[in-house]
């Protein structure tokens, strides 16, 4: 029997050394289905306009499981019970909380498999290991689903101010040099407690709150909804949904067998057996940028044009603003680069699209976060705050985008 040390100490940019708790957690870091995650940005396509921000679902979910520790410490002290077995799945719950993120994280979900959202095939992915590993991730499963009955553990994990948002935050401003989004994760922490299975902030820590919220509203206008990324991303969709229809059409496209398999295949939630499960844990980033770049000389000029666009960031250009574009504008965008390149009204719609992109840094209708008052009553943030500005980031703030060819404004 070998004799590895599974208790490593980890050296992250953001927190400096991260020490794997247990040697459960070595065994699921180790696991194929975990290792994938180095291999998914988690910023997607954010680094056309970021350069800075190549970083990976790795790095999250292990800055997340490290904030989780730091958590359980500060509420262990101010007197809240938490076992070792729920210390444990807690850890396990916020480790593998996105490991069901396909390629470039969010632009999967909206082409090869349509129907089945990251939490979805999260919890899939947990559901499998479990049969792995004899049932150890029962606790983290129940936590996970929120069916365990300590509430405050759910929020940990799944929440307006959980250890997701906080890592996520930090850690996306630091590698896309976006200062705005930078956060006192420790400062947060250290307010967090519980009140009737509830997490709270003590009061002092309103400001550390409030700082919070707006940084991440400025983070989804600056960098998460920035057009250039936005682009990016609708021109991936439509270059994958593309590939889709041509394989469904009998056109063997050069791609990875995972990835074909997706493409052959409509995949939903009620038939993601095991096996389906196996190949969308072999799909990574590589697979998407490698088909890429072998379709950019395909005889399709969809295909081509739209993959091309992506590798040479030769992108859409895209319009925002606060009113709707109407149909007869796109229309006319259609009209003119089908008679530009010689291609029909259809093909020609692969290349102009418009929708709509909303930020709402707090929601009142979702799960509050409370304030501990200095009298022991609780109350929402909102209320709380002697900030305006708070009471507007409660409030969605939706904006308007059009995406066409470049050739339409220089010819």
């Amino acid at each position: 029997m070998s004799q590895i040390n599974k208790l490593k100490i980890l050296n992250d940019p953001i927190y400096g050394f991260i020490t794997i708790p247990n040697p459960f957690i070595y065994d699921l870091v180790q696991h194929p289905y975990f290792q994938r995650l180095r291999r998914i940005s988690q910023m997607g396509l954010s680094y056309l306009v970021y350069p800075g921000a190549h970083h990976t679902r790795f790095h999250h979910a292990l800055g997340c499981m490290h904030m989780m520790q730091k958590t359980i410490e500060v509420l262990r002290f101010k007197g809240i019970s938490i076992s070792v077995d729920e210390e444990k799945a807690l850890e396990i719950a916020i480790l593998l909380h996105d490991i069901g993120h396909g390629p470039f994280s969010h632009a999967m979900e909206h082409s090869i498999v349509e129907d089945v959202n990251h939490e979805a095939i999260s919890l899939l992915f947990m559901n499998k290991l479990n049969q792995d590993f004899n049932g150890e991730l029962s606790l983290a499963i129940q936590i996970f689903k929120g069916q365990y009955p300590r509430k405050f553990m759910l929020q940990l994990i799944s929440s307006q101010l959980d250890m997701d948002r906080m890592d996520y935050l930090k850690r996306d401003s630091f590698y896309s040099g976006v200062a705005e989004g930078n956060i006192n994760s420790d400062r947060l922490i250290q307010m967090m407690t519980v009140v009737d299975d509830t997490l709270v902030i003590e009061e002092k820590g309103i400001y550390s709150v409030e700082k919070f919220l707006m940084a991440r509203r400025l983070m989804y206008w600056q960098v998460y909804l920035h057009k250039t990324s936005l682009a990016a991303e609708l021109i991936l969709t439509k270059a994958l949904k593309r590939a889709k229809e041509l394989t469904q059409k009998g056109i063997i496209l050069p791609c990875s067998e995972p990835l074909l398999y997706f493409m052959q295949n409509k995949v939903e939630l009620d038939t993601f057996d095991n096996d389906t499960l196996d190949k969308f844990a072999q799909l990574d980033d590589f697979d998407i940028v490698s088909a890429l770049k072998s379709w950019q000389n395909h005889d399709d000029f969809i295909l081509s044009t739209l993959s091309k666009m992506i590798i040479n960031r030769d992108l859409l250009k895209i319009k925002i603003n606060t009113e709707k574009y109407t149909k007869e504008e796109a229309a006319g965008y259609i009209a003119a680069f089908a008679q530009l390149n010689t291609i029909s009204i259809q093909e020609a719609s692969y290349f102009v699209f418009k929708g709509k992109i909303k930020n709402q840094a707090y929601s009142k209708d979702a799960e509050p976060i409370q304030i501990l008052k200095k009298d022991k009553t609780i109350k929402d943030v909102v209320e709380v705050s002697d900030q305006l500005n708070l009471k507007a980031l409660s409030k969605p703030v939706t904006k308007y985008y059009i995406c066409f060819p470049k050739q339409l404004v220089e010819n």
